[in-house]
């Protein structure tokens, strides 16, 4: 009888090892160097201010954070071969089509090639340089290219556009749940600083609602709650999550510029609910930075020896933007999400 798995898909099924789900002595990230926190908490310097830390994901294999769905989307093909080692599911393995506009296509391209599983399929928007598309390609993408901006697109069109019709769409969260998966342990790493402010550049918005629902699962629990967490829960209730994005096409902080935001969650009713009911401070919202904010954060950020993007600088620029109106002793936890490798 033929067996379920190749000898191929087997070699792949036992090069990915996963520590636990939520064991903080047995973490799974980053899969050759498993840790937790898998990256650090610096302190940095802000004129006036006391107490304030950035969280630098710009450590990851990839330089951002990024790699830390990149890992999840490896998970799931284990899943995946486990199912299908039972016999549960047949078939040849499928392939995941996103959104990217870069940073997250690297990510997923290094973690698939490295346990050789298929390349992910990258829907780009048709003003994106010749240079990103070439690069792209050459480093284990297939690169669809379509006008972004015409419309809203849902996970079938996507997968559709992308030539998939077998496969899952990861930039929804239809198939999978980003929301809840993709940065759990990172949400755990923050919130465990018990800050006062985290401030978070929002631009698919998985993160900032990753955070928020972390923080309203463990107050919600009765008995005893999840091993990662190290602080008292009751304390983040009046922490405030501040979302930085902009609202600008050509914004140096592009990568937080979408036209659509047709898969997140946010909207201000899910915010007041969460606020309402006592699970995030009530300045806790998405707010619009500017361009001379965002550059003064890059420049803060990169002087003292963190590398960043413009977007993954937004954080910091909502603190600078705002700090004639920001109480100076408070812990405020500003969160790095890093710069690809890739860009050099």
């Amino acid at each position: 009888m033929k067996p379920p798995l190749t000898k191929e898909e087997e070699d792949i099924l036992n090069s990915i090892k996963i520590g636990s789900d939520n064991d903080p002595l047995h973490p799974e990230f980053p899969p050759d160097n498993p840790r937790f926190p898998a990256t650090p908490i610096r302190r940095i310097e802000i004129p006036d201010f006391e107490n304030v830390f950035v969280k630098d994901d710009s450590l990851n294999p990839t330089g951002t954070h990024k790699d830390r769905m990149a890992w999840e989307i490896v998970c799931q093909y284990r899943n995946f071969l486990i199912a299908k080692k039972m016999g549960l599911i047949k078939g040849p393995l499928p392939q995941f089509s996103i959104i990217s506009s870069g940073n997250a296509a690297i990510a997923l391209a290094y973690f698939l090639e490295k346990y050789k599983l298929p390349k992910p399929k990258i829907l780009v928007d048709d003003d994106t340089s010749s240079k990103i598309r070439n690069y792209l390609k050459k480093n284990y993408c297939e690169v669809y290219v379509t006008d972004l901006a015409m419309k809203p697109l849902n996970f079938r069109e996507i997968l559709e556009l992308t030539e998939n019709p077998s496969g899952f769409d990861i930039t929804s969260n239809e198939a999978l749940d980003p929301h809840t998966i993709f940065y759990d342990w990172m949400s755990f790493e923050i919130i465990n600083q018990a800050p006062d402010y985290i401030f978070v550049p929002f631009g698919t918005g998985s993160l900032y609602e990753n955070i928020c629902n972390i923080i309203k699962e463990e107050l919600w629990k009765v008995g005893k709650n999840d091993p990662r967490l190290k602080v008292n829960i009751n304390k983040l209730r009046s922490c405030n999550i501040i979302g930085a994005t902009v609202n600008r096409p050509n914004s140096k902080a592009y990568m937080l510029y979408s036209p659509h935001l047709p898969f997140t969650l946010f909207n201000e009713q899910w915010l007041n609910f969460y606020k309402e009911f006592g699970y995030l401070g009530k300045y806790s919202n998405v707010y619009i930075v500017g361009e001379e904010a965002i550059e003064e954060a890059f420049e803060v950020l990169n002087s003292q020896g963190i590398k960043c993007e413009h977007s993954s600088a937004a954080g910091l620029a909502y603190l600078l933007e705002n700090k004639n109106k920001l109480p100076k002793d408070k812990k405020y936890l500003v969160v790095n999400t890093g710069r690809g490798k890739w860009m050099g």
